[in-house]
């Protein structure tokens, strides 16, 4: 009997996609994506646009787009980024 594995696209978890608000979407694009692929859209752009902290890896830091999600702060926490993201996730 075969079991359909959750990692397989079963709709939850991070398998589960999720439409960014039109903040987001100027990062990580305006269609519906796994919100693993947000997390890796995200984590690019910090990379491409040299936003992680030089001396505390731990912080990054906003640009523009970044401070639209962040709530305007100018610098987050990686954990505390997980969540500002999240609020800008719709099931």
């Amino acid at each position: 009997m075969a079991t359909k594995s959750p990692s397989k696209g079963g709709g939850k978890g991070l398998a589960a996609e999720v439409q960014p608000s039109s903040d987001l979407a100027a990062i990580v694009g305006d269609k519906p994506i796994p919100r693993s692929e947000v997390t890796k859209r995200v984590w690019d752009y910090i990379k491409e646009k040299g936003l992680q902290d030089k001396e505390n890896r731990r912080m990054i830091n906003a640009d523009d787009k970044l401070r639209v999600i962040f709530g305007g702060k100018n610098q987050v926490s990686m954990f505390e980024m997980t969540a500002l993201v999240n609020k800008h996730l719709k099931a």
